[in-house]
């Protein structure tokens, strides 16, 4: 399974201690034990966490930050920086890169990421091969507010309780 990236979206509020941080901490240390390279945004919240738990594990991480933020660069345990102008250009470099992808909690930028992959997914345009996986029961009415209007879309996105799951279901699809 080498070789393979999992985008994490999530949010940025969160500090260490806080719940959904000790989330993306571990997700990314137990990506990183299966094999995993994770890539996010690169700043800090649950990208650093996620890029941490990495580190910890001897894994790699990308972040794919924003000139147009005016940020001096990726948090500290990003393995890899990749650099975009823009927010578009920003999720469509995580979403290129990545070959399974893992939504956290998070505010309107998450939503954002989420919407453009469920979108491109649920359209064929990203292959269904490449799981979405919504993290604990954050994005649960959402999923069943767009069931409502569009059944299959239900189809593109899997919920997972928590990190261990989620990468049980990564190793699971990546190793077809």
């Amino acid at each position: 399974m080498s070789g393979k990236v999992i985008t994490i979206f999530g949010t940025s509020r969160v500090k260490d201690g806080d719940k959904v941080f000790k989330l993306a901490n571990e997700l990314g240390k137990l990506c990183a034990e299966a094999g995993f390279t994770i890539a996010s945004g690169g700043y800090g919240g649950t990208m650093l966490a996620a890029a941490k738990g990495a580190k910890s594990a001897g894994g790699k991480s990308i972040g794919v930050t924003c000139s147009v933020f005016g940020r001096k660069g990726a948090n500290e345990f990003i393995t890899q920086e990749i650099t975009t102008e823009n927010l578009s250009q920003r999720v469509a470099k995580l979403i290129e890169i990545g070959n399974a992808y893992v939504v956290l909690p998070g505010g309107t930028g998450t939503l954002l990421e989420l919407a453009e992959i469920w979108e491109l997914t649920n359209k064929g345009f990203i292959n269904l091969a490449k799981p979405i996986i919504l993290m604990q029961d954050f994005w649960r009415p959402l999923v069943e507010l767009m069931a409502g209007d569009d059944a299959a879309s239900r189809e593109c996105v899997r919920l997972a309780g928590g990190a261990e799951e989620a990468v049980k279901i990564l190793k699971e699809c990546l190793s077809k």
